[in-house]
């Protein structure tokens, strides 16, 4: 895509959706961080109904030990991975209460210290949270970066750093969720639904799917 395409990509997907959000539910930064460490592998939607009643009762890393992790195991034993993830929220949970008095911290070199938090964690945090200009690359924005052309790239870091490059100043903040909505949504993963799509005249996707009849 050239500059422009680009700019238009991004314009008409902005158009759809002004002000783009994560579909996980959170009532503070503590709480964001662990629904999106519990969303790798899952459903924003099996997150959203596990974490619920976990957090209107927990608010603070302080809580959650309290909680301890056959507490949490109860709240999310429906979610991926559940065993591996309690461990990791309890022993996150206690590296903030130990290091960052209970904070959640504003930069992804201390983000990614906390267990079970990687890059793409720490991206959303660093974004959703403290409005910084961070592209979290999951498997749709691998997707739709790959096969649209906007940001080709053979791993994650890669297509990341494509986007870091390319995407224009006015949809930095909101880039990583239009994209991760398109790709939901739209640009599918099996079949993507191109006669719906805003930016199908931009993409270099050849094989243009038709509507079904």
């Amino acid at each position: 895509m050239t500059r422009d395409q680009i700019f238009e990509f991004f314009r008409r997907l902005a158009e759809d959706n002004p002000d783009p959000q994560t579909e996980l539910e959170y009532g503070n930064a503590f709480q964001l961080v662990v629904a999106v460490a519990l969303s790798a592998q899952s459903t924003d939607v099996g997150v959203n109904k596990a974490t619920r009643a976990l957090f209107r009762a927990v608010k603070t890393p302080k809580q959650m030990l309290d909680l301890g992790e056959d507490g949490l195991k109860d709240h999310i034993k429906t979610i991926g991975l559940f065993n591996t993830k309690a461990k990791n929220v309890i022993a996150l949970s206690r590296m903030l209460v130990d290091e960052f008095g209970g904070e959640v911290p504003a930069t992804r070199e201390e983000l990614v210290r906390l267990p079970g938090v990687g890059r793409k964690t720490a991206n959303v945090v660093l974004n959703c949270w403290f409005g910084q200009e961070t592209f979290a690359v999951d498997t749709h924005i691998f997707r739709v970066g790959n096969r649209t052309g906007l940001a080709r790239g053979k791993t994650p870091e890669a297509v990341e750093a494509k986007l870091e490059k390319r995407v224009p100043g006015p949809f930095r903040i909101g880039a990583h969720h239009w994209l991760i909505l398109h790709g939901r949504y739209v640009c599918k993963a099996r079949r993507p639904e191109c006669w719906r799509c805003a930016v199908a005249d931009l993409c270099s996707y050849k094989p243009k799917t038709l509507p079904p009849k």
